[in-house]
């Protein structure tokens, strides 16, 4: 009855239940080969969902990081056209990410001005920002190295790198969440921010270090879809940012700050990675795919809003609460 209760094994069950559909009409799918794409297809959406749920722990939103994303891929493909060795490249998109993700984090922070109105704002600066730097134009495979697109596709165990990236950094996070003081001070800050100012945590800074690591986590995804796709343009990624709060919130991360796991987010973009890749199997047109996302975020807030628990990990009780 315990395992019921919890949003990650009711989750795992749905997409267990999935799979089982689509292999009853397709057996294929199933083979451990094609799993291994789908999660190695995912791995991007993964890698943004973990900075995401960060950030909405803390009562906030990032409606930029797909944007956050196509800027540094852009950025990281024009490197790599002028000769810069890839482990720079990697160091310089991870930097410019979490220095993007650092404006939103200090317009939050020093002006107060809500995440959603910032990030909305400069969605659209990094996006035109591509279209200066580029004149509109694409830079193609043909313009990229062979190191440069080789590095997610490497097979290491079974598993391409890019899907060995997502794996550490869901293990990584997981830790940070789970063992240390900046992982609890997201939780209160989210949780009870008037109680994290008792307790001495800076909500500001704490919002502000959530933005950084959703930034960098966004660069370095920029950099694994063009190098795996081999292509750079102004609206990759477009809309993007959607289905990474979408994954968030089917994993049972709480809009309202204060509750998630990395195991629920990374869940939730399993979720919409196979139904993305199972959809065309069964011979179900694509475009039912943003209704079924749709109607699964209906499902998970309805979920949520029912449950009879507390809104979030409480770190310190209220005054109220005593």
């Amino acid at each position: 009855m315990s395992l019921l209760k919890s949003r990650e094994a009711l989750l795992a069950l749905a997409i267990l239940l999935l799979i089982g559909v689509v292999a009853a009409r397709f057996p294929a799918f199933v083979r451990p080969a094609n799993l291994a794409n789908v999660f190695n297809d995912t791995s991007p959406l993964i890698i943004l969902a973990i900075g995401q749920m960060i950030v909405i722990l803390t009562k906030c939103i990032d409606l930029s990081v797909a944007a956050n994303l196509a800027l540094c891929g852009m950025v990281a493909a024009l490197m790599n056209g002028a000769g810069v060795p890839l482990p720079l490249i990697l160091m310089g998109v991870v930097a410019l990410g979490a220095g993007l993700g650092a404006v939103n984090g200090v317009l939050v922070w020093k002006l107060g001005i809500p995440s959603i109105v910032v990030t909305l704002g400069t969605m659209t600066i990094f996006r035109g920002t591509i279209f200066l730097i580029t004149d509109g134009k694409w830079v193609n495979a043909h313009q990229m190295s062979d190191g440069f697109k080789a590095l997610p596709r490497t097979v290491l165990l079974g598993l391409p790198v890019m899907s060995w990236m997502a794996i550490a950094l869901i293990i990584l996070f997981t830790v940070v969440l789970t063992r240390t003081a900046l992982g609890r001070s997201f939780y209160a800050v989210g949780g009870n921010p008037h109680a994290a100012v008792y307790a001495g945590i800076n909500v500001g800074r704490t919002q502000f270090s959530a933005f950084v690591i959703s930034g960098a986590l966004a660069g370095l995804a920029g950099y694994l879809w063009v190098a795996r796709y081999a292509v750079a343009y102004v609206d990759i990624a477009g809309g993007f940012e959607l289905d990474v709060v979408a994954a968030c919130v089917i994993g049972g991360v709480a809009i309202a700050g204060g509750a998630g796991t990395v195991a629920g987010a990374v869940l939730g973009a399993l979720f919409l990675g196979v139904i993305k890749n199972a959809l065309p199997v069964v011979g179900i047109s694509p475009f039912w795919q943003m209704a079924i996302s749709g109607a699964a975020i209906v499902l998970a807030v309805t979920f949520n809003a029912t449950q009879a628990r507390a809104p979030g990990r409480i770190i310190l009780k209220s005054a109220e609460a005593r």
